[in-house]
């Protein structure tokens, strides 16, 4: 018994194996759909709909990171649809999170013609930045909750569950248990959180205060009181 499918994506016939996701065949055609929260070294959660496709058949667009494929799918992945889905996805995300440092979601925004001032009273999420150990600073202003963090610090690469999610609706925010200070969490600083981070809300501390206009130096000396106060020697 034969293990491959057949589908049509865009009108084109595909062969492809029967446990695929939709996602998984689009990028075997150099097709793939836009992602958010989604990352080649995290797990798929289908959190942001960002990659969403048209399913004929089907009363709602379906996440293409976690759809499994079906025999004779017919799938459209640039319809009016889902266009309109991804543009408004965008607009509502920049006018609540700063996504000036995001240049892949920039490049989305131009790609799908999102209106960057669209709901110019919407309210943001206005947070402080968080420095609070050596090696990087947390603005969360530029969070967009893709969980990326969440899972690099959890099940999918470190097992030390240092970071979560606190608060709720609106003020929903990722967090340390009891918003402790990370030197108090069980972080190790192993900057996985920061590598998988689309928007640049979790930064390297010498790049922050660089980009602020300190001397490199200066950061340096810092640094090294500060892991001294940590009990990390020179």
């Amino acid at each position: 018994m034969s293990d491959k499918i057949i589908l049509t994506i865009d009108g084109q016939e595909i062969q492809a194996p029967q446990d695929s996701t939709i996602q998984q065949v689009l990028e075997s055609i150099n097709k793939p759909a836009p992602l958010i929260c989604a990352h080649e070294a995290t797990t798929p959660e289908g959190l942001c709909r960002q990659c969403v496709v048209e399913v004929e058949g089907w009363r709602v667009l379906a996440p293409s990171c976690v759809t499994k494929i079906n025999e004779g799918m017919v799938i459209h992945t640039a319809s009016e649809r889902v266009i309109r889905s991804r543009r408004t996805i965008l607009e509502m995300l920049n006018a609540s999170v700063d996504l000036s440092e995001a240049p892949e979601l920039q490049e989305q925004m131009d790609e799908f013609g999102a209106d960057r001032e669209r709901f110019p009273h919407a309210k943001t999420r206005e947070q402080e930045v968080k420095d609070d150990n050596p090696f990087f600073v947390r603005d969360y202003e530029k969070c967009l909750m893709c969980w990326r963090c969440v899972q690099a610090c959890g099940d999918d690469i470190q097992y030390t569950y240092s970071i979560s999610v606190g608060g709720r609706g609106f003020e929903s925010k990722i967090s340390t248990f009891f918003d402790s200070p990370m030197p108090e969490t069980s972080c190790v600083f192993c900057g996985n959180c920061v590598a998988v981070c689309p928007t640049n809300a979790l930064k390297s501390k010498t790049e922050f205060f660089m980009e602020q206009g300190l001397d490199y130096d200066e950061i340096r000396r810092e640094k090294r009181a500060e892991k001294k106060k940590m009990g990390g020697g020179k």
